[in-house]
């Protein structure tokens, strides 16, 4: 069986089955664990690293720190420090940022319109991988 797949750059589109294709790479960024959320607290304007963390139950301060230095990194995300004592840092969206939420935006409300059709199905799928097998 022939488990290659056609390189779409020849015909004038990306390929992310391809390590090297640049449009995957900003699919990891944004297909991340937390990086929707973290992008969606930012919304509505700039936030301190606390609030953020309150405001994203169960994300841990070091997964918070690296989602933050990864998405500034990636141009999404500006981090503002302000000269007080002690130094007061804000987080907030780029324009980039922002124009990625629309993608955000329509997968969390597929998540939401979907969810209990999901779970379902992650019921089912579990009380049938728990019966026996039965010889035929």
């Amino acid at each position: 069986m022939d488990t290659t797949f056609p390189d779409l750059r020849k015909y004038g589109g990306a390929d992310a089955f391809l390590r090297a294709c640049k449009p995957r790479t900003v699919l990891d960024i944004l297909t991340g664990k937390w990086t929707g959320l973290v992008m969606g607290a930012l919304l509505d304007g700039p936030r301190r690293f606390n609030e953020l963390r309150r405001m994203l139950d169960g994300i841990t301060q070091k997964m918070l720190s690296q989602n933050l230095r990864t998405l500034e990194r990636d141009g999404l995300v500006t981090r503002t420090v302000y000269p007080t004592i002690p130094p007061r840092v804000e987080y907030e969206l780029t324009d980039l940022g922002h124009s990625a939420m629309g993608v955000l935006r329509a997968i969390g409300d597929w998540a939401g319109e979907h969810a209990d059709d999901v779970l379902t199905a992650r019921q089912t799928y579990d009380e049938r991988a728990r019966e026996p097998v039965r010889a035929v």
